[in-house]
């Protein structure tokens, strides 16, 4: 565009300066020519009559009057080419004009240097683009490929889920059948806790599926729960077993059975035996430790009964507070299914469970207040209210998965995926962007050292999970105060969530 403009310049320059020096030098050249012609001719008019009228021998001083003349016609050729040069103005317009043809050419030159340096450029640019956009799509070919493995996974655990239901839900039948007219505890039907019924855990030989089996006391019985100090660790909840009176107003005469209650206590050790009292308690409560022997004798026994031998073989695996199961299949295939017993307190979805953590010893008779029912029906809850396209869940496998060898546990994840979830419940959220939020949420938790309990203080929670009265308006369980009491502990958090964040990272960018 400028070498257009520069040439359009000298252009206009030289019609401009032509009719200036045309004028002056054409007028003089004018002049000079029709001189320089008459002569020349009047002259060459008389040499060539006298021609006509001598001899070839007379030619010779003819020719030499006439060598003067040609000369002169010859100097005044001359003197008429070159007569323009003897004026200063025409070498002036020469070099201007030489000048403006040097400087065009020069930027002419330059100009269609910067457009090849422009195209280049855009060059460049075009192709880093695309090769930004073939970044973008290999990104989001391989986020598609992990959310695919992913819900693979849940469908194949959706699948081993129902597996499990369906065989415990037949073996409590048969126990419950069994003990309804025992003195002994009467199983519930199973409720699934945990990852695997929520839906988040990875389908693989480490998935454990756990069930809490609500216990109820038999014909005779009855529970009284006595919560422990708020924080104490391990929990210090007791189950205490009361005899109640069972005898009918219409008993009569002294061949009428007596309950335990009323029942001296020497006819009771001689005639009914309380199996509840003497072989499940320490004392006057309930020992988890010997509930969960006696279980395990009653699901070995009641196995062959049921024919479920046929279909899975049995082993059960040692476990001190709990019933668990190792079931393999006619392919091979192998199942782990763990039975938690627990004490509902009243009708609210709050059990006291015999799980405890495994690093500290707990007494059999110290029970451990627990949340899993009430998040189970939580996340029942946001399945319901959720778009087909939810990756909540998604999102959750991928955060635990990748939690190896830090102090962050799946629990702390799963914490704050609930809380994001009770604020924005039924919005369609893309799988990275709720991937960064949890991570974002989690972060602001660590540096204020501080994520609150879901359940416990909690007052906006949905109206499906039920809670005793005394429950909700407590002081909100800071699942962080082990990181407000110890610096070190809280540092080596924040490295590890920065660890983490990275490996998340590089598990979405590059499927490692």
């Amino acid at each position: 565009m400028a070498s257009r403009r520069v040439l359009g310049l000298l252009l206009l320059c030289i019609i401009r300066l032509l009719p200036m020096v045309g004028k002056e030098q054409g007028e003089a050249i004018g002049v000079s020519m029709q001189q320089r012609a008459e002569l020349p001719n009047k002259d060459m008019t008389g040499v060539l009559e006298k021609l006509e009228e001598r001899t070839l021998e007379e030619m010779e001083p003819i020719l030499q009057e006439t060598d003067p003349i040609l000369e002169e016609s010859a100097f005044s050729q001359g003197a008429l080419l070159f007569a323009p040069l003897e004026h200063w103005q025409l070498w002036v317009v020469a070099g201007g004009l030489a000048l403006l043809v040097a400087l065009g050419l020069g930027l002419w030159r330059r100009t269609r240097a910067a457009d090849s340096g422009d195209e280049w450029d855009r060059s460049n640019s075009i192709m880093e683009e695309e090769d930004e956009e073939e970044r973008e799509d290999d990104f989001h070919a391989e986020e598609r490929l992990g959310r695919e493995n992913i819900r693979r996974s849940a469908q194949s655990l959706a699948c081993r889920r129902w597996e499990v239901e369906t065989v415990v839900g037949d073996l409590l039948s048969v126990l419950q059948e069994r003990l309804s007219q025992s003195f002994f505890l009467v199983p519930q039907a199973a409720v699934g806790v945990g990852r695997a019924f929520e839906g988040w855990s990875p389908c693989g030989p480490d998935a454990v599926f756990r069930l809490l089996v609500p216990l109820k006391p038999s014909r005779g019985h009855a529970f009284q729960v006595e919560l422990g100090t708020a924080g104490d660790t391990p929990a210090k909840h007791r189950v205490r077993v009361d005899l109640a009176c069972t005898c009918s107003k219409e008993a009569r005469g002294e061949d009428a059975m007596l309950c335990f209650v009323h029942q001296p206590f020497e006819a009771l050790e001689r005639d009914q035996d309380s199996g509840l009292l003497c072989q499940l308690c320490t004392g006057r409560y309930l020992d988890a430790q010997k509930i969960a022997r006696w279980f395990q004798e009653l699901v070995s026994s009641a196995w062959e009964e049921m024919g479920l031998g046929r279909r899975y073989r049995l082993r059960v695996l040692p476990s001190r507070r709990s019933c668990k199961l190792e079931l393999t299949g006619a392919s091979g295939r192998s199942v782990v299914v763990e039975l938690l017993f627990g004490v509902q307190r009243g009708e609210s979805d709050l059990f006291l469970s015999s799980q405890a953590p495994e690093a500290i010893f707990t007494p059999g008779v110290m029970w451990t207040e627990t949340s899993a029912v009430a998040e189970a029906k939580f996340f029942s809850h946001v399945a319901r209210q959720a778009l087909p396209d939810s990756v909540h869940l998604q999102c959750l496998q991928l955060l635990t998965s990748s939690l190896g060898g830090t102090v962050l546990s799946s629990y702390t994840f799963k914490t704050a995926l609930m809380h994001l979830l009770n604020l924005c419940s039924g919005t369609s959220v893309p799988f990275t962007l709720q991937l960064q939020d949890v991570m974002d949420y989690l972060r602001s938790c660590l540096e204020e050292k501080r994520l609150h309990h879901f359940i416990f203080g909690n007052e906006c929670l949905p109206e499906a999970i039920v809670l005793p009265p005394a429950t909700q308006p407590s002081e909100p369980v800071n699942l962080f105060q082990c990181l407000a009491e110890d610096p070190e502990a809280h540092a080596k958090a924040l490295r590890e969530f920065q660890e983490l964040q990275g490996r998340l990272m590089g598990l979405l960018l590059f499927g490692a």
